[in-house]
């Protein structure tokens, strides 16, 4: 018996015959889709910037895990892996005291599948690794799809990727992500005609909200737990030690700020990567729309005047 139709032939590709270099073509391209490898890990996934500095050493990309506000390290091999790129891991994974370590790469030899493996099991809950295989697909004469495989993931992973998608299935998360979906988008678009978004940008499905960058910092709107709400600035872009040493120059000028914008919470946050000064005030996405409506004017108006006042700090920093 035949088909109905006729049918292609599944043809495996070289990544390096779509991207033929790494940190030209590959890396821009990820930074570029970054909600993809988000998706085949389960995280919400934002990019801070791409070959961010670890001393003399450059990491190919830098994200947060926006759902836990966790720093996010990325390294990429168009090849098969290798014991320097994992040296290079974590010494970045210690640099930005990262909270995921993801490693791409063409192929992973066994005994480094291994090392993630044991590095999963040893290590807390603060930082989880992942390994991920970049494939390329293509049928008879189509366009080449990528695909990213994870081979590595943390032991509870799997079964919490399955329970979130279960629980999509169910209903259970898309009411909540619908009203954060309708909560920021108005927000982005005052913030985008005020010329604190450079473009057009669609609002995110968690809690948590990036509303723009700065030269060494980028400024957020968040719910909180315990119904708080609160805006600030992230002093963040480099390694850990440099993030605190600028925020201590900031805080030399605490008074004369709060004189300006009220006062500020200033978080030096010792164990983290990014320090951050903020404001807050009580309210929850399941407050009625009125509420609603008086918290997304706040954080407007908070967000801009952290702009005014940070923008020019910020870019002297060095």
């Amino acid at each position: 018996m035949t088909t109905a139709q006729p049918l292609g032939r599944i043809e495996r590709l070289d990544p390096r015959d779509v991207w033929p270099n790494e940190a030209r073509n590959f890396t821009p391209w990820l930074a570029d889709h970054i909600e993809e490898l988000g998706g085949a890990l389960g995280l919400e996934l934002e990019k801070y910037s791409s070959e961010a500095p670890v001393g003399d050493f450059s990491l190919d990309i830098l994200a947060r895990d926006i759902g836990r506000d966790r720093p996010v390290i990325i390294e990429n091999q168009l090849e098969q892996t290798n014991h320097s790129h994992l040296g290079q891991l974590l010494t970045y994974a210690a640099g930005y005291d990262a909270g995921v370590v993801i490693w791409i790469a063409k192929e992973f030899r066994d005994e480094h599948r291994a090392a993630l493996d044991l590095l999963n099991r040893h290590t807390d809950d603060e930082i989880e690794f992942f390994g991920v295989v970049v494939e390329v697909w293509r049928i008879a004469e189509s366009p080449p799809a990528p695909n990213l495989k994870v081979v590595v993931a943390p032991n509870e992973w799997g079964r919490q990727v399955k329970q979130a998608a279960d629980n999509r299935r169910d209903g259970e998360s898309s009411e909540r992500e619908v009203k954060y979906r309708s909560f920021y988008q108005p927000l982005f678009d005052t913030l985008r005609q005020k010329h604190l978004l450079p473009k057009r940008r669609e609002a995110g499905k968690s809690g948590h909200a990036f509303a723009s960058s700065a030269r060494c910092g980028q400024y957020y709107a968040h719910f909180e737990r315990q119904r708080t709400v609160s805006v600030g600035v992230w002093i963040d872009g480099a390694d850990k030690d440099t993030n605190h040493d600028r925020f201590d120059t900031l805080e030399q000028y605490h008074d004369e700020i709060d004189a300006q914008l009220g006062e500020l919470s200033w978080e030096r946050r010792e164990e983290r990567l990014a320090p951050r000064i903020a404001a807050y005030r009580d309210g929850s996405i399941d407050d009625d729309e009125n509420t609603l409506m008086d918290i997304r004017e706040w954080m407007a108006e908070r967000l801009l005047a952290l702009k005014k006042e940070f923008n020019p700090r910020l870019e002297e920093l060095n």
